[in-house]
């Protein structure tokens, strides 16, 4: 029988610091992908059928161009949280882990930047 607290006894066995935001941010950003993703499913479904210039010039109102980089920088940002939890819970060893958590983290920030910058060189074209 020990006369320690709970909490004495869990002390030094790790960090308990960066684990709550980390899925504080992951809830945030998923409310937020809701109403985002909504809106990017109706416009691209009224855009279906319509030609490339209709979705270019679509594109280049300021705020469907806005929403664009909204939802592309959320959704991405969502993506790499969810994947790195993927990573951390089932990849084993430290070196792979470590390894793939930077590849992918590294990937979806090139394919995000890449994809804003699309947006963006459309929408001020």
């Amino acid at each position: 029988m020990s006369l320690r607290s709970p909490l004495s006894r869990a002390r030094g066995l790790g960090s308990a610091k960066s684990g709550v935001h980390h899925f504080t941010v992951q809830r945030l950003s998923a409310i937020a992908l809701i109403p985002l993703t909504l809106w990017f499913v109706f416009s691209v479904a009224r855009l279906a059928g319509g030609s490339y210039e209709a979705t270019y010039l679509w594109v280049q109102y300021p705020p469907y161009a806005i929403g664009l980089v909204l939802f592309l920088a959320t959704a991405f940002y969502h993506a790499v949280l969810g994947v790195q939890v993927v990573i951390e819970d089932y990849v084993t060893p430290e070196g792979w882990k470590m390894a793939l958590l930077v590849l992918v983290k590294f990937g979806l920030a090139l394919l995000g930047v890449a994809s804003i910058f699309s947006v963006l060189k459309v929408a001020l074209s």
